[in-house]
């Protein structure tokens, strides 16, 4: 099953089992982001869309509890994994009542785990919706391919992963760092230009003889795919 063009939220504070998951989900094609408490999850939520939550019950500075609930008091309706070194019944269904879709209990195995998030995707119905929208660009994510315009455009592997984490992420700003460990799947290295060197290839695809100017860089900052100049 093809997860690159699919995002998730990791949710865990302690970094050997995010970096493992973080490592293996790279793998699979995910886009992750890293939350290492239940503020930083919380407030990826107000900016960002996500696939699929992972979250670890046992949080610093708001438990995942509290995000399970304050996640679905926002209307928030993205399938939640709830990760857990409890593992009675009454445990299991505090977590449930919560908001959670499933209920894993650590130590537990990736290809379970995998299979569990893929099961709620597509139970989500997201898998439904193909496309993604940013002004007058489409972007199909079955067959890879943007249109804007009425003009085809083909896209390279890293090119379609690079311009689907923009423009699942349009309404901000994203910097070299995140694109490079969520795009890439690498650490953030200061002195390597790969991502300038991809977003000139789709300056020229997406931008080249169009008035409208779609990519952006924000100097200081990063980057972003927005139909208006960013201020």
């Amino acid at each position: 099953m093809d997860s690159s063009s699919q995002s998730l939220l990791l949710v865990e504070d302690d970094n050997r089992v995010s970096d493992f998951l973080m490592e293996g989900f790279c793998e699979e094609g995910f886009t992750v982001t890293r939350a290492p408490d239940g503020q930083a999850a919380l407030d990826a939520l107000t900016t960002s869309t996500y696939d699929c939550i992972i979250l670890d019950l046992m949080l610093p500075i708001v438990d995942g509890l509290q995000v399970c609930r304050q996640t679905r008091q926002q209307h928030i309706t993205t399938p939640i994994v709830m990760l857990t070194a409890k593992s009675s019944m009454e445990d299991k269904i505090t977590g449930l009542s919560a908001g959670a879709d499933d209920y894993m209990v650590k130590p537990f195995s990736f290809e379970e785990l995998l299979a569990r998030i893929h099961a709620q995707i597509r139970r989500n119905g997201l898998y439904t919706d193909n496309l993604l929208h940013v002004a007058d660009l489409e972007l199909d994510l079955q067959t890879r391919k943007a249109r804007r315009n009425d003009t085809n455009i083909e896209l390279t592997s890293k090119e379609f992963k690079l311009l689907a984490y923009l423009m699942r992420h349009s309404s901000r700003t994203v910097s070299d760092r995140e694109l490079i460990e969520q795009v890439w799947g690498m650490n953030f290295d200061p002195k390597t230009n790969v991502v300038n060197v991809y977003l000139h290839h789709l300056r020229n695809k997406i931008d080249r003889d169009q008035p409208v100017k779609l990519i952006h860089t924000i100097r200081g900052k990063g980057y972003r795919l927005t139909e208006k100049e960013p201020a």
